[in-house]
């Protein structure tokens, strides 16, 4: 696997080596050294996934609060999505930036999301599918949220969601945790 780091710390856009011959190519997705020896959380508590019928569809913004933080790894197996995490560790130098990275069954790119980042995505393609493997068990009582479109973050999405639950388009506007 390729890990190449985000501008924000501790996040990365992982591409899978493939290993090619004529019947076509294998990969691996995950190993846990690998992941380790980047400082990874190797932790897995669950794996998910969010299927989207309609281009245009906005999932996010999304986490957990503490004591259930949670690390995930997003792979997009089927369509194309438009991947934004936000980095919203008070401490840290890039606190309130964001980044994003395009996902698609055809990059197989992945996106490792540490603790402490909101994170979403808008569909770019009919029939869209998002694997989640998660670090944590939901914790209801920890689910929270921050806006799409908040001015707090500036998110540039490429184009303006067509689907979006009232939740994810009702958080309010951010304040600075204590």
């Amino acid at each position: 696997m390729i890990f190449r780091p985000s501008h924000l710390k501790g996040a990365f856009v992982i591409e899978p080596e493939r290993l090619a011959d004529e019947r076509g190519f294998f990969a691996r997705i995950w190993c846990n050294r690998e992941f380790r020896s980047h400082g990874l959380n190797c932790n897995l508590a669950q794996a998910s996934i969010s299927f989207n019928r309609g281009k245009g569809t906005l999932r996010g913004m999304h986490y957990q609060a503490h004591p259930h933080e949670e690390a995930k790894l997003v792979r997009c197996t089927a369509g194309e999505i438009y991947d934004v995490i936000i980095d919203l560790r008070p401490r840290s130098a890039t606190f309130r930036q964001w980044d994003a990275v395009t996902l698609s069954g055809a990059n197989r790119l992945m996106l490792y999301v540490p603790e402490g980042f909101a994170h979403g995505f808008l569909t770019l393609a009919d029939d869209t599918e998002v694997e989640y493997h998660i670090s944590e068990f939901y914790a209801p009582e920890s689910a929270r949220g921050v806006r799409w479109n908040d001015p707090a973050f500036a998110v540039r999405w490429p184009v303006e969601p067509a689907i979006i639950s009232d939740r994810d388009a009702g958080y309010p506007d951010f304040n600075t945790p204590q």
